[in-house]
């Protein structure tokens, strides 16, 4: 069963996830009109910075398990609430995970643009370079495929049990999905951890990849683009403010 399938089958938790994601946005929205466009770190704690990063992909990433969570909870009678918070919460573990390397390499690319401007550029090339190279994998397209055709894992999950089944089954999915989506949030160390705009448009990119009939082909035109804007940086290394680059 494809996610768009999946999605026609929509139950209790397709509100409860959406509420959660709107409310977060509305918490990344109001953050990031505080710290305005700081770069790096933007001078939080390693708490205070991983707190944030849990902020976020909650916003851009829980929209995108809805049709997973619609497929996997229709069964539930009792506790609904509490498991649905469990499967959510296993999956935003997984994606807390990179807070710790996101913030190390932001806060030495912070440093090193002090006396090195250039850094700044360089980096957006690589990171445009890592994620158009790693949208043209079959890692990629593997991680894809467990994401828009959740049935096959609705079907392994359903023989898990215990109390922790439900935090299990999000870290289990959770995985897949930062196999399939950790280069485009790679991005955001270019465009600004908190460039709401930038954020818009990944997140756009994630639902085109795991709801559209053509998203795999989608994706891999997404890689593309993102080659190409390295390459353009190469020759035009002038253009890294408009790609995202602070040299």
């Amino acid at each position: 069963m494809s996610a768009v399938s999946a999605m026609r089958r929509l139950n209790f938790s397709t509100p409860l996830l959406l509420l959660s994601a709107a409310g977060a946005w509305a918490g990344v929205i109001a953050m990031a009109g505080g710290m305005g466009s700081m770069p790096g770190t933007m001078g939080l704690s390693i708490g205070s910075f991983t707190g944030m990063w849990v902020l976020m992909m909650a916003a851009m990433m829980l929209p995108s398990i809805v049709p997973f969570a619609a497929l996997y909870t229709r069964t539930f009678q009792e506790n609904r609430g509490s498991r649905l918070a469990a499967l959510a919460g296993g999956y935003l573990i997984i994606w807390t995970l990179p807070a710790l390397p996101i913030y190390v390499l932001a806060w030495g690319v912070e440093r090193a643009a002090v006396t090195h401007p250039a850094v700044s550029t360089a980096l957006t090339m690589m990171t445009l370079t890592a994620c158009g190279l790693y949208q043209l994998t079959s890692l990629k397209d593997r991680c894809l495929a467990h994401c828009r055709s959740p049935l096959g894992d609705a079907f392994k999950y359903a023989a898990y049990d215990g109390r922790l089944r439900d935090l299990r089954v999000g870290i289990s999915h959770g995985l897949y999905c930062l196999g399939c989506c950790w280069a485009l949030m790679a991005l955001l160390l270019s465009f600004g951890l908190m460039n709401v705009q930038a954020m818009v448009v990944l997140t756009a990119v994630v639902l085109v990849e795991k709801f559209w009939s053509h998203g795999p082909l989608f994706g891999r035109l997404v890689g593309v683009a993102a080659l190409f804007m390295a390459l353009v940086l190469v020759v035009r290394p002038e253009l890294a403010p408009w790609l995202g680059g602070r040299p």
